[in-house]
């Protein structure tokens, strides 16, 4: 018999992995969280550029069951969540459970044992029965692919690996991508430098970002009074998801409320920048919801600054002190900023790990051969005791910790049931994975996705069998009863 060192090991220590050791060790499970850096927080550890922030309300942006009461903003800066974060792990008392600098290599399931061995780059092994995958999407950096890159001979900053020793004050520096990063750290930055050039290759869909400060008369009475601050939660989490989910998800039944949503951004737009060549540069030439639309008051009027350009030709080449684009044109920088995301669903694997099951099946190659898929997002049949947080098919809505105690109601409800027929073995039969497969590929096709001009949005919601396995294709409360009852 082979020695286990825990009930479960959990990989990753973001809100994801932080979540389920919350919840595991309420059950009375015995557990390890492994983490490749030396730190809790995941994408709130490494994400620490100029202006950083949730983009979705600080209410709805955390564990319902463990508010914190002393945001400062409706939408709170990164340092808070990261604070949270801790402030999580030491209520909990699981900081021991942690264990750092551990970056994985494989996972390999031993059948006659019912082990999983969990083996680390630097040649450390871990063994426990069940592991729960808690890595997250945005975890490993995407650096442009642009010819001469390796070149340039300024500074190159990676918005997910911000050295905050380097002074961007009177420099002349580009940004290469527009997505949710770039337009939090594009207003803010922009007042700073002498110079900032914002290479664009498609265009965002944004909001004005309805924030303020919280003053403390306000968060003492949440401290005082949870209920106030539950009901504020319940009330975005409904704006949210009668808005922007139901239009999402739904969007060939009701298309009326995309096209509403597609109609206050452009008037949006329209009020913050006069200059109709620019507006038209900044305007979406794809669907609403085709990609994560984001949150700004302030965004677009960056670009009625003097010192900024956008920029919309594509990139030709990196020079040792500039960019060339297409149209010939060279502009000298000393600064580049990568604002362009995160490896998500790479080779169209969820996993930065290889995982081999029942006679030798290795996780991502599945996937690869056959499609993203998992049952409720989180299980797959030949990998027993196995289960991913963020899987196929999984995100619910737009707040992360919906996926979250979505993901880990089903998983503790299944784990119970393990305990209570006392088996060592867990696994979703290949008949009910399939038939949720099958709804899945059936729902998606009533979503934003296949319906309203996605073709030319570059998102990462769509992988290379044309699936848009990122985003759960049903309604949140929907999604809430499946982990209860499926």
């Amino acid at each position: 018999m082979t020695h286990k060192e825990a009930d479960i090991i959990i990989i990753g220590s973001g809100f994801s992995g932080i979540g389920a050791g919350m919840q595991l060790k309420k059950a009375g499970y015995s557990f390890l969280i492994l983490e490749r850096a030396d730190d809790i927080g995941g994408t709130w550890r490494d994400n620490q550029y100029p202006g950083i922030a949730v983009d979705i309300t600080s209410f709805t942006y955390s564990y319902s069951f463990e508010q914190n009461p002393h945001w400062s903003r409706v939408f709170a800066k990164g340092n808070e969540l990261y604070d949270y974060a801790n402030a999580c792990v030491d209520k909990y008392e699981i900081r021991e459970n942690f264990r750092f600098k551990v970056d994985v290599d494989k996972a390999v399931f031993d059948e006659k044992n019912a082990i999983w061995t969990v083996y680390a780059k630097d040649g450390r092994s871990f063994t426990a029965s069940i592991i729960i995958s808690a890595t997250g999407a945005l975890t490993d950096p995407k650096y442009p692919e642009i010819k001469g890159i390796e070149k340039f001979k300024g500074k190159l900053i990676h918005t997910a690996r911000w050295d905050k020793t380097y002074d961007l004050k009177d420099k002349k520096v580009a940004v290469i991508g527009t997505g949710a990063t770039s337009v939090q750290l594009v207003p803010t930055i922009a007042p700073v430098v002498q110079q900032l050039y914002v290479y664009q290759r498609t265009p965002i869909w944004i909001f004005p970002k309805p924030d303020t400060t919280i003053p403390e008369s306000i968060q003492n009475v949440f401290s005082k009074l949870p209920m106030v601050q539950n009901g504020i939660r319940k009330l975005t989490d409904s704006i949210t998801e009668t808005v922007m989910v139901t239009g999402v998800v739904n969007y060939r039944q009701m298309p009326f409320i995309v096209k509403t949503l597609e109609r206050a951004c452009l008037q949006y737009l329209k009020s913050q920048v006069k200059d109709e060549t620019l507006r038209k540069k900044l305007t979406p030439n794809y669907g609403f919801g085709c990609k994560r639309p984001s949150f700004s008051s302030n965004y677009y009027a960056a670009f009625n600054r003097p010192n900024v350009e956008l920029i919309t030709e594509s990139i030709q080449e990196i020079i040792k002190d500039g960019i060339v684009t297409s149209d010939g044109k060279e502009r000298k920088i000393d600064t580049l900023i990568a604002a362009t995301g995160f490896n998500v669903m790479k080779d169209s694997n969820y996993l930065n790990y290889k995982l081999y099951g029942r006679n030798g099946a290795e996780l991502g190659e599945f996937w690869g051969s056959n499609r993203l898929q998992a049952y409720q997002g989180c299980a797959v049949p030949n990998f027993p005791n196995f289960f991913i947080i963020f899987g196929p098919y999984s995100a619910s809505g737009l707040s992360w910790f919906n996926m979250i105690e979505i993901q880990l109601q089903h998983m503790m409800r299944v784990l119970k049931e393990q305990q209570k027929r006392k088996a060592k073995i867990v696994e979703i039969k290949q008949e009910a994975h399939d038939q949720y497969f099958q709804y899945m590929l059936k729902k998606q096709k009533d979503t934003v996705f296949y319906n309203n001009n996605c073709g030319g949005s570059n998102s990462y919601y769509f992988d290379k069998f044309g699936d848009a396995p990122f985003l759960r294709p049903l309604s949140v409360s929907k999604s809430k009863w499946y982990s209860e009852h499926s």
